[in-house]
């Protein structure tokens, strides 16, 4: 039997070589899914471009404003990722730490604002996801049971399902395109 530099047969080097690059793959998807575009609409494309006199306005049927939308999916991914990296993180209280208690935003600045620490999030996100020594299927020590992995899954599912709503939203209020 033929060893490699480092003591391996052939057959050990090419199965932790295919492991290196499944775990490559399933990084690269992992960041796809939670950036969007593909199946939904992309973070950016659904915050984009909403004039400042729509953004608290919710349509007849809507449950919600775009500013409540737009809030939600900030604070959940939020809550998602600190849960993930900060064993000391608290969780808001459900449901009303998750929403605005008004419809309009605070201020001309709040949806800015918003919509940028959401990106910021998603790059940290991102950054957890690509890093080579993040074991995304290692329990969360201060979890029940959770992984990088689920919460990356978590994230990606909530986005996309409030991301739907919120072009829904739009597009009742005559704002998409």
């Amino acid at each position: 039997m033929q060893l490699t530099r480092e003591g391996r047969s052939q057959k050990e080097s090419t199965e932790i070589s295919t492991h290196m690059e499944t775990d490559k793959l399933l990084r690269k998807h992992l960041v796809k899914l939670l950036e969007g575009g593909d199946a939904h609409t992309a973070f950016d494309d659904a915050a984009a471009d909403l004039p400042a006199a729509l953004q608290g306005k919710s349509p007849k049927g809507a449950e919600h404003s775009p500013w409540q939308l737009l809030e939600h999916v900030r604070i959940a991914q939020w809550d998602i990722l600190e849960f993930a990296i900060n064993p000391k993180h608290k969780s808001p209280k459900w449901p009303e730490g998750y929403w605005p208690k008004i419809a309009e935003p605070p201020d001309e600045k709040a949806w800015q604002k918003s919509v940028q620490a959401f990106r910021a999030d998603m790059k940290r996100f991102i950054k957890l996801l690509a890093d080579d020594s993040t074991d995304l299927f290692a329990k969360i020590p201060h979890g029940d049971g959770q992984t990088i992995l689920r919460q990356a899954l978590l994230a990606a599912d909530h986005n996309s399902y409030h991301l739907g709503q919120l072009v829904l939203v739009r597009r009742l209020l005559g704002a998409w395109k």
